[in-house]
């Protein structure tokens, strides 16, 4: 049995930016200061959401280090330290291990892909050079590339591969993973949609794009779950809704940044090509906010 680098709510953290660009590290850690004070369960620093495929390997490995010096072991720090090219992945893994990261988020070879058993061979050489735990990050709606059960199942045989993180959106498909890998690979919803579905069938909790704007609902679904308060987390679950509908009206992270603006967060704008979204998009956003009691009157 793999213990889970984290039970509940990890917060997929934006990289607040200046407007030139260049990472804003006072408000990064503002924001994580908020998200610990909130009770969110894990940070993860430079994944999809906090833009690592627009950073180098230096601004990556600095937003690393800086977040897991301030969190201070308070929370798990998980950096995102995938790559399409294996001796690369292999690289960051092991500077992200150095700057002192509890465990990595691995995503999947992009573009040029792979084959089932180039997976393996590709997630196997970035966890034995990094030598910590690995949650493998399943989304193929972005890499074009889905992991197999039984592929989750041959690497969950590996000890320092971890976990998972399902956002293929595949219920039936994450209920074979469980059923295949059982204790030896912890499973989290990619989708903040899918939190309590996923948790029915034994995972341990979601790595969260709305934690981002509201960090305490993601937390209280996740707990109300494990509490075994059912009816409540299905509620919280059911409350999240319009959030997670306003917050990929457009492409991750899009509209989290534009989110994180209005709450008052200096989060800036994301690098190109991601642009700011749509009017029609703004005031969803900005609904959905004030609906969930985060804008005043």
């Amino acid at each position: 049995m793999k213990n889970p680098v984290f039970t509940g709510a990890g917060v997929a953290i934006i990289t607040p930016m200046y407007e030139d660009g260049s990472i804003n590290f006072d408000e990064l850690g503002r924001i994580v200061e908020d998200q610990i004070a909130r009770g969110t369960d894990a940070i993860v620093i430079c994944g999809t959401t906090g833009e690592c495929s627009t950073m180098t390997d230096e601004e990556q490995l600095a937003a690393i280090k800086y977040t897991v010096d301030l969190v201070n072991h308070r929370v798990p720090v998980i950096a995102g330290a995938g790559s399409n090219d294996t001796d690369h992945g292999c690289a960051l893994a092991a500077k992200s291990a150095a700057c002192g990261a509890d465990a990595l988020l691995l995503v999947t070879p992009y573009y040029n892909k792979t084959s089932q058993a180039g997976l393996v061979a590709h997630f196997t050489a970035m966890a034995e050079a990094g030598g910590i735990p690995v949650i493998l990050y399943n989304v193929p709606s972005r890499t074009g590339l889905n992991i197999a059960p039984e592929t989750a199942r041959e690497l969950s045989k590996h000890p320092l591969i971890n976990g998972i993180k399902e956002a293929s959106g595949n219920i039936g498909q994450v209920a074979k993973i469980a059923a295949l890998c059982g204790d030896e690979l912890n499973i989290y919803s990619g989708n903040d949609d899918q939190v309590v579905p996923l948790l029915s069938l034994g995972g341990k909790g979601v790595i969260s794009v709305v934690s981002n704007v509201k960090p305490e609902l993601v937390h209280n679904c996740c707990k109300a779950w494990f509490d075994g308060d059912t009816a409540k987390a299905r509620e919280l679950q059911l409350e999240m809704l319009p959030l997670c509908d306003a917050l990929f009206c457009e492409v991750n992270p899009i509209p989290v940044k534009y989110a994180m603006n209005v709450l008052g967060w200096e989060a800036g704008e994301c690098r190109l090509p991601l642009v700011e979204p749509g009017d029609a998009h703004k005031e969803q956003i900005e609904q959905a906010l004030q609906a969930a009691g985060l804008i005043k009157e």
